[in-house]
């Protein structure tokens, strides 16, 4: 594998860079040229296909080829292209990814011939259905934030809030692949035991604290052969790119499960993604020092260990979640604003949880899912979940409606939104993850 850096920056970053997309090049746009993020998409009965962002609009990766706009691409990307998956595109590494960031960003600039073939190779996002960005062979979920950890062990252990492990170890679980659903998909209330705290047995019923878990997600490109662990210098060489992530969670079942194996049912029923995956590439502008660690906590073993990973590991991402209730849409009143968190604030790096996810040897797969779990700052506004936010439901949140949150209630929409910006730069977004809760089935 060639060992690209990840934080390069190339003409595709340059500011004044601007599209013969039109919407594109307006200042608020998620998707301007600098970004350019990859997903999967269909359009009525037509077949699904590869699709880049740009403004409102969609370009037409199958459309382009049949337009000879990918002659001079090496013929296996041409191929991953035509996929309906990003599967193939992830398995050929940085050097493809690269290549297919500059020429795409060369179609879309403002003097690009291309622009003459605007009906046939876009597609208004409006008009097309977002599907998962890629076959997901396995998912883990992991508790990157040390004040997510902090605030969650101090509600069960107000004395030992934070157990020993954490500052040596990257803790997860893996989630099930099956259930992770694309932006959009509503999610059913679910069914599962639970055990009030006074009642001399469990009962089976729906979830009465379900709650939603802001986290940002990051794909596997290639992976590595069973047996051989990825080094952390090499790590990001592995991942293509970041989504948002809503790990939906059912507070009541997961109290009474997870003792003494941890996260089941009451994680395993949805997690949501956004669609467009948003390239390490076009990260490269925003990337941060890991998270300075306290004076007095250890530092990574060595497998964890990188000085660039420590110099630039972290992500200048501003997270956020809104919430629309079925009174707020019938009386018309825009959602609300929960919560503003950074991403620069996770105890672990991203290269972090790839070099210990296969540190014993497990093998990742193209298309792999890693989530950082609940993202979380010290500031009440920087909470990531309802758990947090109410104070374990004690603290109820007060909608403009004059309704009442300490947990989720049937027709509730949660609306994740991310995006970076820095002085010198476009900003850049992840887009939406949206998610509406429906009753449960009797």
């Amino acid at each position: 594998m060639t060992h690209l850096p990840t934080h390069t920056l190339d003409a595709t970053h340059d500011p004044q860079l601007s599209s013969w997309v039109a919407s594109a090049n307006r200042p608020d746009s998620d998707f301007p040229i600098q970004n350019l993020p990859l997903g999967v998409f269909r359009r009525g009965n037509e077949p699904a296909r590869i699709g880049v962002a740009i403004g409102d609009q969609i370009l037409d990766l199958a459309a382009c080829h049949r337009h000879g706009l990918f002659t001079e691409l090496p013929s296996d990307l041409v191929v991953a292209l035509g996929d309906t998956t990003l599967n193939r595109l992830l398995a050929l590494g940085r050097p493809a990814w690269r290549l297919l960031r500059q020429h795409l960003s060369a179609l879309l600039r403002h003097d690009a011939p291309a622009q003459t073939l605007a009906a046939d190779i876009l597609i208004p996002q409006a008009q097309a259905e977002l599907l998962l960005p890629a076959t997901i062979g396995d998912y883990t979920d992991f508790y990157a934030s040390i004040v997510h950890a902090t605030n969650v062990g101090s509600m069960f252990r107000p004395d030992n809030p934070l157990l020993p492990n954490y500052k040596y170890v990257p803790i997860g679980y893996h989630g099930r692949a099956s259930s992770i659903v694309v932006s959009g998909t509503p999610v059913r209330r679910p069914n599962g035991q639970t055990k009030a705290p006074q009642a001399v047995q469990p009962q089976f019923g729906p979830t009465r604290r379900l709650d939603y878990e802001l986290e940002v997600g990051v794909l596997i490109g290639p992976g590595n052969a069973l047996g051989e662990p990825i080094p952390i210098a090499e790590a990001e060489q592995h991942i293509f790119g970041v989504c948002l992530v809503n790990d939906w969670s059912a507070r009541d079942i997961q109290t009474w499960e997870y003792q003494p194996l941890g996260p089941f049912l009451a994680k395993n029923f949805a997690t949501s993604i956004s669609p467009w995956i948003v390239t390490l590439e076009a990260l490269a502008p925003f990337r941060t020092p890991a998270y300075p660690r306290p004076q007095g906590d250890p530092a990574p073993l060595p497998y964890l260990f990188d000085p660039a990973d420590q110099a630039g590991g972290g992500i200048d991402l501003t997270l956020e979640v809104w919430l629309t209730s079925q009174q707020m849409r019938a009386q018309g009143i825009a959602p609300l604003r929960l919560s503003r968190g950074s991403f620069r604030e996770m105890y672990w790096t991203i290269a972090q949880l790839v070099a210990h996810h296969t540190s014993n040897g497990c093998n990742l797969r193209p298309g792999d899912l890693l989530a950082s779990g609940t993202v979380s700052g010290p500031a009440r506004e920087a909470r990531g979940c309802l758990l947090e936010l109410t104070w374990r439901g004690e603290e109820p949140i007060s909608l403009p409606t004059g309704e009442q949150r300490r947990f989720l209630e049937d027709g509730d929409e949660v609306i994740l939104r991310g995006w970076c910006e820095r002085p010198g730069f476009r900003r850049i977004g992840l887009g939406e993850c949206r998610g509406m809760i429906l009753p449960a089935l009797e």
